[in-house]
């Protein structure tokens, strides 16, 4: 019998296929798929964040989907908590946990000796009402001075999280990327597999995901989570294409407008996954374009 790690992590940045490579790996090697993006732990957020549907996910068993309304905040710390109970449960019953997404932190918070610095309501109301004054952009510049490194992997639209790192560097007085471990061997034998395709190629993949999904009825999926609090979601509601169909339902409902910024600013953030991704070298990459690519990874999980 095939001697399998204890868990298999696929990812890398958005467009690149790993669902579905998910699905089809799971079915061949018994395994369950645990969910690392964030916006995909959101009840209803389905369209804008090309979650799978029950017919796609052809039976496999799938984790940490629709956990959250969109009135909570998500939390790596609770995210960390819940998908390693989904990780452990999988193994108990002698499966293959499949961990899946392009949320690098996520990820990292499953296989990585990651921990969560406390938070000083105070410090961090002063920082949110500085955002609401100037906007993230600038918060992100004052970050990248006091800590490069975590505004690297921070987008400059993330206000939240832009706000949590300069909250982390004043209680702590260290840089917010210092709580960040070093990658060593990973947490339950885990084997990291990479999908990416060159930059020209997914960005007319998500020009072509975004076109769909606003095809598909995203600016009705959007109308509809705001009758059930999208709006008053501080996470939620800046997931890309819902913030942008929310700005527009508030201005002109231009949502051609809606779709072209939010194409833009996904091709940016794959940008920003490829760049986090690149930097663990634990991960072995594959070619998602390759015809064999089910193959090709099937033989790297053999002993």
């Amino acid at each position: 019998m095939q001697c399998l790690p204890h868990l298999v992590a696929i990812v890398g940045p958005t467009a690149t296929g790993k669902s579905d490579l998910a699905v089809e790996l799971a079915q061949d090697i018994g395994g369950e798929v645990i969910n690392a993006d964030a916006m995909q732990l959101y009840r209803g957020m389905d369209i804008g964040t090309a979650k799978l549907t029950e017919a796609e996910r052809r039976g496999v068993p799938h984790h940490l989907l629709d956990v959250l309304d969109v009135t909570e905040t998500a939390s790596v710390a609770a995210y960390q908590r819940h998908a390693r109970a989904a990780v452990e449960d999988v193994l108990a019953r002698n499966r293959t946990p499949i961990l899946v997404g392009g949320s690098g932190l996520y990820v990292q918070a499953v296989i990585d000796d990651l921990t969560f610095p406390g938070t000083d309501p105070e410090v961090r109301r002063k920082y949110e009402a500085e955002l609401a004054q100037v906007g993230p952009a600038a918060l992100h510049r004052r970050l990248a001075e006091l800590d490069p490194a975590a505004a690297a992997a921070i987008l400059t639209s993330n206000g939240r999280r832009i706000v949590r790192a300069l909250e982390v560097i004043e209680i702590t007085g260290e840089p917010f990327s210092a709580n960040l471990p070093t990658p060593g061997p990973p947490r339950y034998g885990a084997v990291l597999l990479g999908l990416d395709r060159p930059v020209e190629a997914l960005d007319e993949r998500v020009d072509l995901r975004v076109t769909r999904m606003f095809d598909a009825g995203l600016v009705e999926e959007v109308r509809h989570l705001e009758k059930v609090g999208l709006r008053e979601g501080r996470t939620a509601s800046r997931a890309l294409g819902y913030q942008q169909v929310l700005a527009e339902l508030d201005g002109d409902e231009d949502m051609a407008a809606a779709a072209a910024e939010t194409a833009k600013l996904t091709r940016r953030f794959v940008r920003r996954q490829r760049s986090w991704f690149r930097r663990d070298d634990r991960i072995r990459w594959f070619d998602a374009a390759d015809p064999a690519l089910a193959s090709d990874v099937r033989a790297a999980l053999a002993p």
